[in-house]
């Protein structure tokens, strides 16, 4: 049986997206002062880039970005198998930052759960902010976005896949049905 799949963003849906949450957080924390972004790889890693050009183009300032790889904090590792760890690049203090912490769909919220546990290893940040491209509901951990791109309900059965080109720019959002 095949699977359909529907388009949901496309790249300029994304790029408003993306655009909105960059003045949703410059509003929200009156500006750059003590803020940075950081990335879960792969995905929100690449999505926190694209922020963090919005937020340069709007504000006149780049603010640091970082990336968290968040394999050695998965709750599930032991049923996964052996999974390749990536790199973890804060090159800036956590302590007293206001972090936002960035990824492209929000689904169970355990990964979110994972990257919270690495930075709070790395540091004390002043608070973690989420943002998320996509919020497709179905929660197992008490983990709400602060910002979100697009709210897309979703059955468990259902995927949703992010697609990005060769220079890691977000490109098209789809809703695969089995």
């Amino acid at each position: 049986m095949a699977e359909l799949e529907t388009v949901i963003l496309d790249r300029a849906g994304i790029g408003r997206a993306l655009t909105r949450i960059a003045h949703e957080i410059l509003e929200r924390n009156k500006g750059t002062s003590g803020l940075a972004l950081v990335g879960i790889r792969t995905g929100g890693d690449w999505l926190a880039e694209q922020l963090r050009t919005r937020i340069a183009e709007i504000e006149g300032e780049e603010i640091p970005l970082g990336e968290v790889d968040i394999t050695m904090y998965r709750d599930d590792l032991g049923t996964r198998g052996s999974l390749p760890v990536g790199k973890t690049q804060i090159p800036f203090p956590l302590d007293e930052r206001r972090i936002i912490l960035v990824d492209d769909v929000l689904f169970t919220g355990r990964t979110i759960r994972a990257a919270m546990d690495a930075l709070i290893d790395l540091g004390r940040p002043r608070n973690i902010q989420l943002a998320v491209l996509i919020d497709r509901g179905h929660r197992e951990l008490p983990i709400r976005p602060d910002y979100v791109g697009r709210n897309v309900p979703t059955s468990r059965e259902e995927k949703i896949a992010v697609e990005f080109d060769d220079q890691r720019q977000a490109i098209e959002v789809r809703l695969i049905k089995p």
